[in-house]
Parts: structure tokens; C-alpha cells; sequence
């Protein structure tokens, strides 16, 4: 008995170890999305090469979590519940590995738009949308330290608010290309980043997912409410 309770705490201090990477590597993701959004809006190029350079450290705390979760698996052969917390982190890390490349991409288009005229009230609104999905982001990895199902529902819910933002934008753009074909070039870049950031709500209530998942053992049953209807404007999506 003796032993099985000296495994179980060592198997609890492994999972907290590989769920402090995954806090590290959410903290790395929020920083990125708010600062590609800042270096569009105030054009610093600079800035953006720093997010667009910082995804490596993210791809590694990918990496990190995935053999250690793996190394856990192997060796401590974990319970049903346990094996689900494993699981979990495991889906958790994929997600804010991908939510760090779509900030890779926004800062990316940044540098191309800061070359442009500028959209009027685009980026600032852009700016709004990406502080809305990191805080998302932020409160769903909460509701997992928390194992907090009713606040990872909410989360769900909030999602449809950024897809609203989203199309709000998209019809700004579209009227913007229309009025002017010069504005084509800027616009098509500003709405793939404005893709991007619906695109990481997305992932954010992903994460929310797993946590209803990790609690209940099932993944939530109804559809969360979506708000995107550009998926219906040909050649629009990213």
C-alpha cells in the first residue's frame, strides 16, 4: 500500500509538471496573439518579427508536454480518470501549438499590410477581436487548473460573439474592395488575419471541450452556437 500511494503521488507530480508546461505554453500563445495584433495596428514590424520568430519556443513546449506525456504513460500505466487528464493536456498542447502558428501567420501578413495604406478602422477593430479570443483563451486553460465545466461552457457560448466580430469585419472589407480596388491587396491580408483570430476562438472553445470532456468523460452533445457565415462567400476562406 505503501508503495502504490509513493507511485501515485510521483504519477501527481509528473501530471503537475507537464499542466505547468501547458500554462507556460498558454501565457507564450496570449502574449503572441495580442502582440501580433498590437504590431498590426500600430505598424511595428519589429514587434511582429519577434511573435513571428517566438513560435519555435512554443513548437518546443509542444514537444516537451508530448514525451513527457508519453514518458507518463509508459510508466506509470494511469487509471481511467488519470489516462484522461493525460489525454487531455496532450489535445491542449496541439491546440495552443496551432493558436501560436495562426499568430505566426497574423504577424506575418502584418509586415505585408504595414506596407499599404491603411484600412480605415480595420486593425483597431482587429486589435478588439484578438484581446476578445485571448481572453478566451485565457479563461478556458482557468476552467482546466479549476476543472471548471460551467465555466468552460460559458466559453463555448462566447465564441459566437468573435464569430460575429468576424463578419462584421469581412463585410467592412468587402464594401472597402469594392469602393476601391486599391484596397484589395491591404483588405485580403486584413481578413486572413481576421480569419485567423475566429479561427483561434475556435480553438479556445476546443479547449473548453477537453475540460467538459475531462470532468464528465463525454464531449458536449450540442452543437456550440456558430456565427461565421463567410464560409458561404466562395473563395474566402483560409
Amino acid at each position: 500500500m505503501h508503495s502504490e500511494r509513493h507511485i501515485l503521488s510521483a504519477f501527481d507530480r509528473d501530471l503537475e509538471s507537464v499542466q505547468a508546461m501547458i500554462l507556460k505554453m498558454s501565457g507564450l500563445v496570449e502574449d503572441a496573439i495580442l502582440d501580433a495584433a498590437r504590431a498590426l495596428d500600430t505598424r511595428d514590424d519589429e514587434l511582429a518579427e519577434k511573435v513571428r520568430r517566438g513560435d519555435k519556443a512554443i513548437d518546443a513546449l509542444e514537444e516537451q508536454v508530448n514525451h513527457e506525456c508519453a514518458r507518463l504513460i509508459a510508466l506509470r500505466s494511469p487509471t481511467a480518470g488519470d489516462l484522461r487528464v493525460v489525454l487531455s493536456v496532450m489535445k491542449i498542447a496541439g491546440i495552443l501549438e496551432r493558436c501560436g502558428d495562426y499568430a505566426k501567420n497574423m504577424a506575418k501578413r502584418s509586415m505585408i499590410v504595414s506596407q499599404a495604406n491603411p484600412v480605415a478602422g480595420a486593425s483597431g477593430a482587429i486589435r478588439r477581436m484578438a484581446r476578445a479570443v485571448q481572453v478566451m483563451l485565457h479563461d478556458a486553460l482557468d476552467a482546466f487548473v479549476a476543472r471548471d465545466v460551467e465555466r468552460a461552457a460559458e466559453i463555448r457560448v462566447r465564441d459566437a460573439d468573435v464569430d460575429q466580430m468576424y463578419n462584421a469585419l469581412f463585410r467592412e472589407f468587402l464594401t472597402h474592395m469594392m469602393e476601391d480596388p486599391r484596397n484589395i491587396t491591404a483588405c485580403m491580408h486584413l481578413h486572413f488575419i481576421a480569419k485567423n483570430i475566429e479561427r483561434m476562438g475556435d480553438h479556445a472553445t476546443g479547449v473548453a471541450e477537453q475540460v467538459i470532456y475531462l470532468v464528465t468523460g463525454d464531449m458536449p452533445e450540442e452543437a456550440r452556437p456558430k456565427g461565421d457565415v463567410t464560409s458561404l462567400a466562395p473563395g474566402m476562406a483560409e
